[in-house]
């Protein structure tokens, strides 16, 4: 009988075994899974539970696992602007997370004019019964968790308050692997995949380096100085933030890695694997001119790029207490040595002869010979030709 299965069902060994092997041995989605079939087995009906992680992330607003009875678990994403719509706002998550307080309510009896359109969902879906959690976390945040039942008569008294006693452990068992994430995800935002995926594997002391090879991009935007003098603060900010977004999101769709925003440049990287530099230089080239074709479908946006591929050194620098995660060396001096040419050939998509040889000669123009400060002997630099069009010209000025 389920009642008797409940009042056997031995606490002490579920919580020991919750905060510690599967704390320690399980994967959130494992400890989810495992949890609530521990919890069927005990006579509890549970039919679906989904439990959320909040992130500290510019895309996503959260992840979670979701489980359902008879497919088992599954994990989730949450993109950050669904936290402005109807699907959390006023949603039973939204008040546990708020009020740090459950949230129970019968599915059997709704009103369309009053419960969340979630509620109706799950209803429409067969659940009878719904009970949400505040997760507590030692840092102080509050995570969400549901509970849903397809028992004709819902959750029994009993049955709820076994699943509020279980919940610190079940935030026990879940906080170590939400904090990695959340600090994997903040790694991410500010230092880009690569440089988090060698923190947080131990590249953490200055001098930790290593020489790679890597097609090098620098972005500029043009006109800068002069919108800091004419626009406000927030309409600078958010030219800004328009431009790097486009930036941005260019180099993460060919795996490149964004390492810096200086003032108004973007410095990324596109390591290369196996030896072959033309697939870096090719990732790189798509790139930009992704990011310069979707600027000209906005309109005001302004910026050049530069290319080069080479050796550079990757890694921590700065002071015993205060580190950054980049590149430098000779490769780096280059590219942004090519942004002077740019700016005075009126081009805005340049690239070194090392680049250049990587891809069909009718796909770049020679602009000529430089003396590039800091660089030894003239360099020949080349202009990017995008397929079935002009060379790329930098925006605003006067055509050749």
């Amino acid at each position: 009988m389920p009642h008797q299965r409940i009042l056997d069902f031995d606490i002490l060994e579920f919580t020991t075994w919750l905060v510690g092997t599967a704390r320690v041995a399980l994967s959130p989605v494992e400890i989810v899974t495992q949890t609530c079939d521990r919890l069927v087995a005990a006579g509890i009906p549970l039919w679906r539970v989904r439990v959320g992680q909040r992130l500290i992330n510019p895309l996503l607003s959260a992840w979670g696992v979701i489980w359902m009875r008879g497919t088992g678990g599954t994990d989730y994403t949450v993109p950050r602007s669904v936290l402005a719509t109807s699907s959390y706002t006023g949603s039973p998550f939204e008040h546990v997370v708020k009020t740090r307080t459950r949230f129970y309510r019968s599915l059997r009896d709704l009103d369309p004019t009053y419960d969340h359109p979630v509620l109706l969902e799950l209803a429409a879906d067969g659940s009878t019964d719904y009970l949400a959690l505040p997760i507590v976390y030692g840092d102080g945040s509050v995570q969400g968790s549901s509970f849903t039942t397809d028992a004709p008569s819902g959750f029994t008294p009993e049955t709820i308050a076994l699943i509020e006693k279980l919940s610190p452990f079940l935030a026990a068992a879940l906080e170590p692997a939400a904090m990695r994430r959340s600090a994997e995800s903040l790694l991410r935002t500010y230092l880009g995949d690569g440089p988090a995926e060698r923190i947080a594997a131990g590249a953490i002391r200055r001098g930790d380096q290593v020489a790679i090879e890597a097609a090098v991009l620098l972005t500029d935007l043009r006109g800068y100085t002069l919108l800091s003098e004419h626009l406000p603060p927030d309409e600078l900010l958010e030219r800004l933030g328009q431009y790097q977004e486009v930036v941005v999101t260019a180099v993460r769709a060919e795996g490149g890695d964004v390492l810096k925003f200086i003032g108004d440049g973007v410095l990324a990287i596109f390591p290369v694997e196996d030896g072959e530099r033309e697939k870096a230089s090719g990732r790189a080239r798509r790139a930009l001119e992704a990011a310069l074709f979707e600027a000209e479908q906005i309109g005001g946006l302004r910026f050049v790029g530069c290319l080069h591929v080479g050796s550079v050194i990757y890694g921590n620098i700065g002071s015993p207490d205060r580190l950054d995660f980049t590149v430098v060396g000779p490769t780096v001096n280059f590219v942004c040595r090519l942004e002077a040419v740019a700016k005075s050939t009126n081009s805005a998509a340049v690239c070194s002869g090392e680049v250049a040889a990587c891809f069909p000669a009718d796909t770049t123009r020679r602009l000529g010979t430089f003396t590039l400060q800091g660089i030894p002997d003239e360099q020949a630099v080349f202009e990017l030709i995008a397929p079935d069009r002009e060379p790329w010209e930098d925006q605003g000025r006067a055509p050749r």
